[in-house]
């Protein structure tokens, strides 16, 4: 039976309390704001990254080097047979494609995940991932199963302001400026590889209103037919510094999925608040092997 050791990035939002609780490894993206190299939960906070967010000439992610990375899986392969890397998603940043390369010089003893996913979703494969190495599947295992399930997800999220959209290049600024002057709100979805429009609404409420009723036709439509040893699980992410709003739409959720398990309350990391800006409310739904929620999700 091979013993496999897990990898992250932390794209994916965990703590490094809980990495350590886990028993994984967390690979840090970086972000360079105006020349200057920061690294979340180091020496960056989230109140300091907001306010340079606000502030700041330039602001870009970076992807974690390479040397580092396969530094990091050389010492896991020390107490580990193989090793299971879960980057962001592959739509999002370019690690994952550096990733396959470098572990070519592992002679198949990395495997890494093209799982098409971020934040709260990615965290639910980490937990599977987990759960698979502990009932003794291999890396190649983990991975096929990893990422034939990648498309069982969702995320909605909304944002209060086009600002930091058009910041990043995601939209144009033709676009950011007649959005700001009809007060729009996009609501935008990750569906795979990447972060893409959805709807657009007048209001923050209206915007919590589409996102809710997107999730319950994903579960009428994708998820309607699962099989028996896997259920949806809802989750809750945020980019926000005053959490008042976030608690409201959560007591929302809750009683709107009630008879569903909300499972994850999370901060967004900051690799996705940097596009999105401060205010940002996601909702997210995922298909979960029951095992997995038993010893993860209790």
């Amino acid at each position: 039976m091979s013993k496999v050791g897990i990898v992250v990035d932390n794209s994916c939002g965990i703590s490094p309390e809980e990495a350590k609780s886990l028993g994984v490894e967390v690979i840090y993206i970086t972000f360079l704001i105006d020349g200057n190299e920061y690294c979340e939960d180091k020496n960056l906070t989230r109140e300091e990254f907001f306010a340079k967010l606000d502030t700041c000439n330039s602001l870009s992610t970076s992807q974690p080097s390479q040397e580092l990375v396969k530094e990091c899986w050389s010492k896991l392969l020390t107490k580990y047979d193989e090793v299971v890397f879960l980057p962001i998603s592959s739509g999002l940043s370019s690690t994952y494609q550096s990733s396959v390369f470098s572990s070519l010089e592992f002679n198949g003893k990395v495997q890494i995940v093209n799982n098409k996913r971020v934040s709260v979703t990615l965290k639910m494969a980490i937990y599977q991932a987990l759960q698979m190495a502990n009932e003794g599947k291999s890396a190649l295992e983990i991975k096929n199963y990893l990422e034939n399930e990648s498309l069982n997800s969702s995320i909605y999220i909304t944002v209060p302001t086009l600002k930091y959209l058009k910041k990043g290049g995601r939209i144009t600024p033709a676009a950011a400026a007649i959005g700001s002057l009809l007060s729009i709100k996009p609501v935008l979805q990750i569906q795979g590889d990447k972060l893409d429009s959805f709807a657009k609404v007048l209001t923050i409420k209206q915007a919590k209103t589409k996102m809710i009723s997107a999730i319950k036709k994903d579960i009428e439509t994708r998820f309607n037919n699962l099989e028996p040893n896997k259920k949806v699980v809802i989750s809750l992410a945020h980019s926000c510094l005053d959490l008042t709003d976030f608690e409201i739409f959560k007591r929302e959720v809750e009683a709107e999925f009630a008879d569903y398990k909300v499972a994850l309350y999370d901060a967004l990391p900051l690799c996705i608040s940097c596009h999105i800006g401060l205010g940002a409310i996601a909702i997210a739904c995922t298909v979960v092997d029951v095992n997995t929620i038993n010893n993860y999700l209790k």
